[in-house]
């Protein structure tokens, strides 16, 4: 654990870190709307849609496992900007990228060096916020789903519509070299895991995370929880243009309102959540999201009005379970191992997603007229999944709690 932080360099702190998370996340979501025009410039199937989306989820997990050698042999913040500053230079050769083959390498490259981020992050919150206040903190780096959602979709989008597809990508570039330097002024050392009394080695580390009974429950339950949704996801644009008829100037405001739910409540979940319990929390809303879910997939025939509700019901229910999950997840280790633990937790959740991308693409398929078929199963997966998430939920320890 670190030296306790000021207020106001902690509150520098999350502010930074929800930056990092913003271009990382916004640079995978992007993908995902302008899924119609991959599609028809590439000629491309939904299933080959779906390994393209794939592709950064599944090498940011084999990135997480191989980073799970080294994670705690560096100071958090060397480590967090050299890969961010390659993660960056990745999305540019994402923005460069003349044909699908091309795209396909570079989505690779990124998923490698932005498949720790999103660990480190969520590492340095455990690190440093103590234990009640950690799902507040935790809110504040997750409301960079919903700037990514409210503003950074809806301008990518603009932009991929007014420019070409490749602009988002050039955009999303700049802003990380922008952010690499703030970073830089930033963040404070944190080395204090590399003096650890008990500090093992590096494969000494792993063991000691994979054996543990309780790691593989959080693992499991990481596992389930982006299954639930991916399954789905990659191809909600998709599905409300072909079968719910919506048009291309209309799906921005998906993201806008999605993202300005998720905005509003995330910092309401992360008090929630240390009020009302991390367990207890994540199982409501793991519960709720059951409903807008299924409704994602059997919208068409709806006018705009209904279809704007659902998606938005969607992304706070589907965000919001996020808050308090990897609350519990971040606390499921001790701190001497987290830096491992959530490298490897992060790998476990980046193959979830792109097994889940590649299910959803094999049930999903396409009619004469060009509409999705069987979307519907694909939700009741997803469904399944989120049930199975809240019983692995009751059976994770926690540290640093006097009860769950």
């Amino acid at each position: 654990m670190t030296a306790s932080l000021s207020p106001r360099r902690e509150r520098w702190l999350l502010l930074t870190l929800a930056g990092i998370q913003f271009t990382h996340i916004l640079d995978f979501m992007i993908m995902m709307p302008l899924g119609p025009q991959f599609t028809r410039l590439f000629d491309i199937s939904n299933a080959e849609f779906g390994v393209l989306v794939s592709a950064y989820t599944l090498s940011a997990g084999a990135s997480g496992l191989l980073a799970a050698t080294y994670v705690d042999r560096f100071s958090r913040k060397r480590l967090l900007l050299t890969m961010y500053t390659l993660f960056g230079l990745a999305t540019l050769a994402c923005g460069l990228a003349p044909t699908y083959g091309w795209l396909m390498v570079a989505r690779v490259a990124a998923g490698v060096f932005g498949g720790v981020l999103s660990a480190l992050s969520q590492t340095i919150v455990a690190d440093v916020i103590p234990f009640e206040r950690r799902g507040r903190a935790m809110g504040v780096v997750m409301t960079s789903f919903s700037v990514s959602t409210v503003a950074g979709v809806p301008l990518g989008l603009f932009l991929a519509a007014h420019l070409s597809w490749h602009a988002p990508f050039m955009a999303i570039a700049a802003m990380v070299g922008l952010l690499v330097v703030g970073a830089w002024q930033t963040l404070p050392q944190l080395d204090a895991h590399l003096h650890h009394p008990d500090r093992a080695s590096v494969w000494r580390s792993i063991g000691q995370v994979l054996i543990e009974a309780n790691h593989l429950k959080a693992f499991a339950l990481s596992a389930a929880m982006m299954f639930a949704g991916f399954t789905v996801i990659p191809y909600i644009t998709i599905y409300l243009q072909s079968n719910a008829g919506m048009l291309p100037e209309q799906v921005p405001w998906v993201y806008l309102l999605g993202g300005t739910a998720t905005l509003l409540t995330a910092r309401l979940f992360g008090r929630l959540t240390d009020r009302v319990g991390k367990v207890k929390m994540f199982k409501r809303l793991a519960v709720a999201v059951a409903l807008p879910l299924m409704a994602t997939t059997l919208s068409a025939g709806l006018p705009l009005a209904g279809l704007l509700l659902i998606s938005t019901a969607f992304f706070t229910m589907m965000s919001g379970r996020m808050i308090p999950g990897m609350a519990l997840i971040s606390s499921a280790v001790e701190p001497r191992l987290r830096g491992t633990f959530m490298t490897l937790n992060s790998a476990v959740q980046s193959a979830a997603m792109g097994l889940a991308a590649m299910v959803g693409g094999a049930i999903i398929g396409r009619d004469a007229h060009g509409q999705l078929t069987n979307y519907w199963v694909a939700g009741v997966i997803g469904v399944a999944a989120s049930l199975v998430s809240v019983w692995l939920a009751g059976r994770v320890r926690l540290h640093g709690a006097p009860q769950a």
